[in-house]
């Protein structure tokens, strides 16, 4: 069933005003380029790479780094650190960012969603009072993903072959389906075919050509200079994960994978590296350090649905952060739904329309405007503040309005913002 706001009474003017002032906004937001899987990050240690856009986003307002209250960052992968068991992740990022030590910060995983919860966390720390400040974000490298060898603390091993685990292959959870399976599973059953699939993967990579041309990218995308063993430094500038020759008839040639019917190594994200963080505040205190708000956030919302329904997930999520503030869909001038694999913002569209399949294709032309992670690539716990700041910058670009991002992720959950300019 859609979600119902509570009905509380039409809200005076005084509340009005009052809820205006607890507004959060973001004022700064940044990200490293996406690397593809074993590509230019792909010796950038994990803490490294989170502290470059934490020192990014004070950097480009001239923030005094010790007003940041607290820095909640999203962890996918700890195998990933020099220190494996329990790091804290967050904080040596931070500290490397050349935040002060006494700086709170939250590590945590929620999968995919990861960053975008990162966000929300900061807003309800920021409206409890407790804080007036935070960055919100998140980092993930799939490249330093290590192969696992089970069972041998305890076996007595001695001799013989060993068998090692790669967490890449299949990726997903043990005690279920593929991810792969189960979006494939639900696209089925709501009619989508391979060759929409193939379809909206190609728009992927051309949209995202045409916006990294016109610059788009340039607000958010911190050019990085790399320098890898054996090769001449140079900068990158773009999300390795695009494809310029991408087309419906390559992409058609793909095998499916896992099993499934259409889903290919073509129509799903990469295994990407990469880092984003968003800068927030209330209204209020953005006022006192005389910075300009880029957005305001007007409502954010998690939601979880049965596991096997992943990709319902950000329609279910988006139709409750529209009921949270009130906004129909028709007020909302850009969508973005990440492209966990092309069958998913094809099957929360219709969901979110609540089956109308005339009504979602019309909505395809305000959504994922600059491609998605089909071409950008998805390093998957940063993936939701990138989508959250690239909406952002948009909306700025096109002169203000409302804009709508939403990411599954972590057997079926999902989140949504709305945010305003």
């Amino acid at each position: 069933m859609p979600y119902k706001r509570p009905s509380h009474g039409v809200k005076n003017q005084a509340e009005k005003e009052k809820e205006l002032e607890q507004n959060i906004v973001m004022v700064s937001a940044a990200r490293t380029p996406f690397g593809r899987y074993g590509g230019s990050l792909k010796e950038m240690d994990y803490y490294e790479l989170g502290a470059i856009p934490m020192a990014e986003v004070i950097k480009r307002v001239d923030l005094e780094p010790g007003l940041v209250g607290e820095v909640f960052w999203g962890v996918g992968d700890t195998s990933v650190c020099r220190d494996v068991y329990t790091p804290v992740a967050a904080r040596q990022s931070l500290i490397g960012a050349g935040l002060p030590p006494e700086t709170a910060s939250v590590s945590f995983d929620k999968a995919c969603v990861s960053a975008m919860s990162a966000v929300k966390m900061g807003c309800g720390a920021i409206r409890l009072g407790e804080i007036k400040v935070a960055i919100g974000g998140g980092a993930t490298s799939f490249s330093r993903v290590p192969l696992v060898v089970r069972d041998l603390r305890h076996s007595g091993f001695r001799r013989g072959d060993v068998t090692m685990e790669d967490p890449l292959y299949a990726l997903g959870y043990k005690d279920f389906n593929p991810v792969s399976v189960d979006t494939d599973n639900v696209a089925f059953e709501y009619g989508i075919s391979r060759e929409e699939q193939d379809e909206w993967a190609a728009a992927s990579h051309r949209k995202y050509g045409e916006a990294w041309t016109a610059g788009k990218f340039r607000d958010e995308i911190m050019p990085l200079e790399i320098k890898l063993p054996r090769q001449e430094p140079y900068q990158l500038d773009i999300d390795e994960q695009y494809r310029s020759d991408a087309s419906q008839e390559k992409l058609g040639r793909l095998k499916p994978i896992y099993g499934t019917r259409a889903i290919t190594p073509g129509n799903a994200p990469g295994l990407n590296d990469g880092a984003a963080a968003i800068l927030i505040m209330s209204a209020d205190t953005a006022d006192e350090l005389g910075l300009e708000p880029l957005a305001s956030i007007v409502a954010m919302t998690s939601i979880a649905t049965k596991t096997d329904r992943m990709a319902e997930a950000p329609g279910l999520a988006m139709q409750k952060v529209l009921a949270m503030a009130d906004i129909s869909l028709e007020q909302v001038d850009y969508l973005e739904i990440n492209e966990a694999f092309a069958a998913v913002p094809l099957v929360s569209l219709v969901r979110l329309c609540d089956g109308d399949k005339q009504k979602a294709q019309r909505l395809k032309s305000r959504t994922n405007v600059n491609g998605s992670a089909i071409a950008i690539g998805h390093a998957n716990t940063a993936s939701g503040a990138r989508i959250m700041m690239n909406l952002m910058y948009e909306l700025r670009r096109g002169g203000g309005g409302y804009a709508m991002g939403a990411i599954c992720g972590g057997l079926a959950q999902a989140d949504a913002c709305l945010i305003k300019v």
